[in-house]
């Protein structure tokens, strides 16, 4: 929470002509468009990744196997990368457009065509990239529910569209609602893909305020608002469940039977998970691969391996002491639910919808003065220069993503927590086991799913991760995103395609592998009988 509160610090200095200009002119269209975009994002997200969990998670069709992994494909996407891609393909001057004028000998004035860099561009972007947060969950979550829950509601006389409205999605909804969480978050984050299309948000009035007014007033004041947008949302996901918990209540886990889909319901499921991996993935790495095949020769030498080695290390170091730090503040929360610890425990979770700019600058500003406190101390009474211990090196970034993606991680083992019973922990405490060795021999091997789902998710993120790297990376230290980035934005966009597409491969090897983990990762299953 140091970053936030940093910022809020900030924000609390009185107004300036800056902000008293904004509230007069753009603050309204902050204020919409923002709102606009994370339900719009949400809705997208929960509508992609809930019947493609479903179909992989519960029933059988051709390709199954393959899309079980192969929807997750689109989290290793950038979004500000397919934003560029589609504007390439879809502007007047692309492919696209160029082939239905030269195809029907059509001019401007003959057609309409949808504007891709607009609000509506901006959700479809962002949904196609941000699905798999809500699919990986939601197969997570569908994957955890017994046979003997459908058997019963089957024996009840309930068709599978019934199971699927009344046992399957309420037992999944903590998922659920951590998934679409985390998308919101995100969507409200982002400041690549609105800035290229020319959506204002609060994301892109803060960089316009704090780069281009120079003014950090107003543009704490810009992050202040957007971190009510996200309180709002967790208090309104708070009032929504209000004492609802959904366990399994059943004594034996037994894995569902899957429902083999031919035909006409084999070709529409096969439709549905195709569709949005097409132009999630398939689509624009397409357009990348022939771009790097291009300039591959003349970018990819020492300095590129080099960038792929530092983009790994860093992203696995964050993800696994994330998982760590996640996995502590969630079981603790269950030990202790104390309102203050709850209150704690999601205040450090809000960093995520802070733009990595703000984050960087709030992780910035204390580590610059307590270095320089150190220092101070340490020319008075030793004579020497410490110089910079923590702003300027690697500790600040890791902070910095810690402080970012915490919530990724925490949603995710939160959501898992709250699917195990607690008489499960009285079980365990009456037969002498302490607290930590619940943890250590219960909890976490019913976990590994959730655990694994909230590693993978991190370390994605922290690979496409660029403003607070920007800011906060050491001297002579660079990634795959910051230099993906330099060179998209200025229009290299051919010679970018080989650091994004490094971006995407190095995301789908831990895809795949942890997609597999997790379907298997299933302790207390029976065979089925």
């Amino acid at each position: 929470m140091l970053p936030v509160f940093s910022v809020v610090a900030v924000a609390l200095q009185p107004a300036g002509e800056v902000w008293r200009h904004l509230a007069a002119t753009v603050l309204t269209d902050y204020v919409i468009n923002t709102l606009l975009l994370m339900l719009g994002v949400g809705a997208g997200a929960l509508l992609i990744g809930v019947p493609a969990a479903w179909l992989t998670s519960i029933h059988d069709f051709p390709g199954r196997r393959i899309f079980e992994w192969a929807l997750l494909l689109p989290m290793a996407m950038p979004a500000y990368i397919i934003a560029y891609t589609y504007t390439g393909l879809l502007d007047f001057a692309g492919p696209v457009q160029t082939l239905l004028r030269e195809t029907f000998d059509w001019t401007r004035h003959d057609y309409w065509f949808p504007q891709v860099r607009s609000l509506p561009g901006a959700i479809v972007m962002l949904a196609l990239v941000l699905y798999p947060y809500v699919y990986l969950l939601a197969r997570t979550a569908f994957l955890d529910q017994s046979a003997t829950v459908t058997e019963v509601s089957r024996s009840l006389g309930a068709g599978p569209w019934r199971r699927f409205f009344t046992v399957g999605l309420p037992l999944a909804r903590p998922s659920l609602i951590a998934g679409v969480s985390l998308v919101q978050m995100e969507a409200l984050a982002d400041y690549g893909t609105v800035q290229y299309f020319g959506v204002n948000t609060f994301t892109t009035g803060i960089f316009r305020v704090w780069f281009g007014m120079g003014d950090s007033t107003a543009a704490a004041q810009l992050a202040t608002l957007l971190l009510m947008f996200v309180f709002v949302l967790l208090v309104l996901e708070r009032v929504s469940r209000r004492q609802a918990r959904f366990h399994h209540a059943g004594g034996r886990h037994y894995r569902p039977p899957r429902l083999v889909l031919r035909g006409y319901a084999g070709g529409l499921a096969v439709a549905a998970c195709l569709i949005p991996l097409l132009f999630g993935f398939l689509l624009p790495a397409g357009v990348l691969a022939t771009w790097a095949a291009r300039t591959a020769p003349r970018v990819v030498d020492e300095r590129f391996l080099q960038l792929v080695t530092n983009s790994l290390l860093l992203a696995l170091g964050a993800a696994l002491l994330a998982l760590l730090l996640a996995l502590l503040l969630g079981y603790g929360q269950r030990l202790r639910p104390h309102p203050l610890v709850r209150l704690a425990v999601r205040g450090a979770g809000m960093g995520y919808a802070v733009p990595g700019t703000v984050i960087a600058i709030g992780v910035m500003l204390p580590f610059a003065a307590i270095d320089r406190t150190v220092d101070g101390w340490a020319r008075e009474w030793l004579g020497i220069s410490t110089g910079l211990l923590l702003s300027g090196t690697l500790i600040a970034v890791i902070f910095a993503y810690c402080a970012r993606f915490l919530a990724v991680a925490l949603h995710s083992v939160d959501a898992g927590l709250t699917r195990i019973r607690p008489s499960m922990d009285d079980a365990a405490r009456s037969l002498g086991v302490t607290p930590r060795a619940v943890l250590w021999r219960v909890h976490i091997p019913i976990l590994r799913g959730s655990l694994l789902t909230a590693l993978l998710l991190v370390f994605v993120d922290v690979l496409k991760e660029l403003p607070a790297t920007l800011i906060l990376r050491p001297f002579n230290f660079n990634t795959l995103a910051v230099r993906a980035y330099e060179l998209a934005a200025d229009e290299r966009l051919a010679d970018s395609a080989s650091f994004a597409l490094a971006i995407v491969l190095a995301g789908v090897g831990p895809v795949i592998l942890l997609s597999r983990a997790i379907g298997r990762a299933r302790p207390g299953y029976d065979p089925v009988p």
